[in-house]
């Protein structure tokens, strides 16, 4: 039950930001290996950042592929 929710959300969320998803699926595509580093930024509307970003591990990766494939 929960899995249908966040499909839902997932479908919702596409629709409002399509391309998030392309981005996404853009990174899938390229293949995302051990070391491949994300980096996330976020921008208040007051122009405040907050910057971070994580080195991926084999886990990480994993679990990446897991969610995944229980999304499509």
């Amino acid at each position: 039950m929960k899995l249908m929710k966040m499909k839902n959300a997932w479908s919702r969320f596409a629709a409002h930001h399509p391309k998030f998803p392309l981005f996404l699926n853009a990174i899938v595509r390229k293949g995302i290996q051990e070391g491949t580093i994300f980096e996330f930024k976020v921008t208040s509307p007051d122009g405040q950042e907050l910057v971070t970003n994580m080195r991926l591990s084999s886990e990480d990766i994993e679990l990446w592929k897991e969610i995944s494939e229980a999304m499509r």
